[in-house]
């Protein structure tokens, strides 16, 4: 499906629920303020073309981590409309822009549990179990995974989705299933950054339309890429697919299996942006043992591809990341967090002076106090350790090892 079919399809989707106006309509508006404190031990941030790990460099920084809006409109027939606002200031990247938009439809269920669902427009696949609240923040820690920060970087599809479910309450079942597909455009350059400037750490999340920047490449044989990638564009015309399927148990657990590949031909360029063929195999779960305890993981294995136009490799790479993720509140006001996470980027490919091969690992630990229905506040300790050959050519160390100290107000309202 070319990428003008699915952007009519979106239109006439929209045009659908917009006709719904004279019916019951409901309107909400959710937002995040995140303000924060940072000191940072690390080199120039990945966001200004560096290869440190965070969305700060070295320093202390006083900074607008997020300030999102999630604005949506719901009609009795089962259309709705979202839109998701975020915006960031601080030192090294500020933005300002929409990450979300899209129109989505949930049928009634049948007699024996069935039910369709579908969304159209611009939005992030099904896959983190830990990116859950308002504006695709986490509501656990302050930086996101390694694993969810490069989703929200360089993963976000322009297309139409179908899901069926079957729910378990019809049966007198607390399990339900779903199976969903997704057919999408606008994804082809993905993989780019976790090549160039490898994992990384944070709470940012590239807007649509946005640019992001990447260290120097010292191979000529390269000097027609962009200085700044554009993940989300279409350079071949050929859809990607997202699969995933869930089986939930009510109020205990969530696991999750899919599988990503944008299909893009990895020889052709577009003004500076190359076609990169990445797709990976992604599992997690979400499981609440106790009701006061919580363990969330996600595992992720795949492989990115960019060639020359005449198809001699040019990047081939193998990655995999793993994290596991354990929660704690105390009387619904305190709540303590841990995670452990590996990483790794293999280069399969000879070429010189481009060499991308990465191993690390982190941890992060994250205290949050609720100080109210609206306000928290938080404080968090990160340290990523990391090895990546290229870093040498830049006159730094092969190996690093960083760490961030943060602080943080968060604001969470509903306007409406």
């Amino acid at each position: 499906m070319p990428t003008k079919g699915l952007l009519r399809g979106a239109i006439a989707l929209l045009a659908v629920t917009l006709q719904q106006a004279s019916m019951a309509t409901e309107f909400t508006a959710n937002g995040i303020l995140d303000l924060r404190a940072s000191q940072v031990n690390s080199t120039d941030s990945y966001l200004k073309g560096g290869f440190g790990k965070f969305a700060y460099s070295n320093g202390s920084h006083l900074s607008i981590a997020q300030a999102g809006l999630d604005i949506g409109a719901h009609w009795d027939n089962g259309f709705a409309a979202k839109l998701v606002l975020n915006g960031w200031l601080d030192n090294e990247d500020s933005a300002l822009g929409f990450s979300e938009a899209f129109a989505s439809y949930k049928g009634l269920p049948s007699e024996n549990g069935l039910r369709w669902s579908s969304r159209l427009g611009i939005m992030y696949p099904s896959i983190s179990l830990e990116n859950t609240a308002t504006a695709w923040a986490t509501p656990y820690t302050l930086n996101a995974s390694s694993l969810n920060t490069w989703l929200g970087e360089e993963i976000r599809t322009t297309g139409i989705e179908a899901k069926l479910e079957r729910i378990g309450k019809f049966s007198g079942s607390s399990h339900n299933l779903s199976l969903s597909a997704m057919l999408f455009v606008n994804n082809d350059p993905a993989g780019a950054l976790l090549a160039w400037h490898g994992w990384t750490s944070s709470s940012r999340q590239t807007l649509y339309g946005e640019t992001r920047s990447f260290p120097e490449l010292k191979q000529p044989a390269l000097s027609d890429q962009s200085q700044r990638s554009n993940p989300f564009k279409e350079i071949d015309y050929r859809p990607g697919y997202h699969t995933n399927l869930d089986w939930s148990i009510h109020r205990t657990a969530l696991f999750r299996l899919g599988y990503y590949d944008n299909m893009a031909k990895p020889y052709l360029i577009d003004d500076g942006d190359y076609a990169w063929r990445t797709q990976f195999a992604h599992l997690g779960g979400k499981w609440r043992f106790a009701k006061q305890w919580q363990l969330v993981w996600q595992y992720m294995n795949g492989s990115t591809l960019m060639q020359s136009p005449d198809r001699v490799d040019a990047v081939n790479m193998d990655f995999a990341n793993g994290f596991v993720l354990l929660s704690r509140s105390f009387n619904k006001k305190h709540r303590v967090s841990v995670r452990a996470e590996a990483f790794r980027n293999t280069d399969l490919d000879n070429t010189p002076l481009d060499n991308n091969n990465e191993r690390g690992k982190g941890f992060t630990c994250a205290y949050q106090y609720r100080v109210n229905k609206n306000w928290f506040l938080a404080g968090e300790y990160q340290w990523l350790s990391s090895q990546r050959p290229q870093r040498v050519l830049h006159g730094l160390d092969e190996n690093s090892n960083e760490q961030l100290f943060q602080l943080a107000a968060r604001y969470f309202f509903s306007a409406l």
